[in-house]
């Protein structure tokens, strides 16, 4: 009897170890497909802000977007794109450039008119004609990865293409990344007004503003004189001599703090006093309620 009764627990014992490692191996595969089941039949996220998938698919986001490269340090141009997706395709590339020092026509019209003298130069095309062919190749591409270039940001990829090409590259990266946006109320372009030459003082005032993809994005607020001298030029040269007056700027560089604080309001002017000048931008003491008038005249072309 008694070994019956151990041979009978040997027995109970046994099977409740095979029943434990059953138990065990059944959880290890049930923890196996709870862990990998999702990962293979889950959807990929998307972004509904960016480019929706991605560029080896060539499918974005319906919209327009908008982005800029760094402007010219020497120069003052400023490249910007304006992208056009539609069924999930880019169908339209505007490549232009806008100069972030005298403001005004933006590249495509400066260079239409002969103002950038690239034939002049000796090149084979002018510079508008140049960027439209680039642009028309990012449309075939789809991709801006797609313009390799060479290490000065030239490209050989693109026929008759000399100029520049990696500003086109880094403005229409940085628009897909934005996502799509909604553009100014204004339209793009150069725009200018000034006032009447001030017969004391002998200075005109001019002024010029330039709207890219809707806003204001430049402004230059000058004058000129009947020798047809720039005034911020003149300013900069030390021939209007501010300092010597006991002036803590030179006129330049108020005038720069007008320009700005223009640009960072989007157009609207500083409380003004009756005489033209303001308490708002610190650091300004010159008359400058005629460059807000005359700024706000300019834009009334862009409506």
């Amino acid at each position: 009897m008694k070994k019956a009764s151990i041979i009978l627990a040997s027995a109970m014992v046994l099977g409740t170890l095979l029943a434990g490692c059953g138990n065990n191996n059944n959880n290890a595969a049930n923890n196996a497909a709870a862990t990998n089941a999702p990962a293979e039949s889950a959807a990929p996220a998307t972004n509904a802000g960016n480019a929706a998938a991605t560029a080896e698919t060539g499918k974005y986001q319906d919209g327009t977007y908008y982005g800029t490269a760094d402007a010219d340090a020497e120069t003052g141009w400023q490249s910007f794109v304006i992208l056009t997706v539609e069924g999930g395709k880019i169908t339209n590339v505007d490549w232009d450039g806008f100069n972030t020092k005298t403001a005004g026509d933006l590249k495509k019209k400066f260079s239409e008119d002969g103002k950038y003298g690239m034939k002049a130069g000796g090149a084979s095309a002018e510079w508008h004609e140049e960027a439209n062919a680039a642009a028309a190749y990012l449309v075939e591409k789809q991709d801006p990865d797609a313009i390799t270039l060479t290490d000065d940001g030239h490209t050989d990829a693109v026929s008759g293409v000399s100029i520049h090409v990696a500003d086109l590259v880094t403005a229409s990266k940085a628009a897909l990344a934005a996502g799509p946006t909604q553009l100014g109320p204004y339209k793009d372009g150069g725009y200018f007004a000034e006032g009447e030459m001030d017969a004391e003082s002998g200075w005109k005032s001019t002024v010029a503003i330039t709207v890219a993809g809707g806003n204001v994005v430049a402004a230059n607020f000058s004058g000129v004189n009947a020798a047809g001298d720039d005034k911020k030029q003149y300013s900069i040269d030390g021939k209007y001599g501010m300092k010597a007056g006991g002036a803590s700027a030179e006129w330049h560089e108020e005038i720069a703090l007008a320009e700005k604080y223009f640009l960072e309001n989007k157009g609207a002017a500083p409380a003004l006093k009756d005489d033209g000048t303001t308490d708002a931008i610190s650091g300004v003491s010159i008359h400058v309620g005629e460059y807000f008038s005359l700024a706000e005249k300019a834009l009334e072309g862009a409506k």
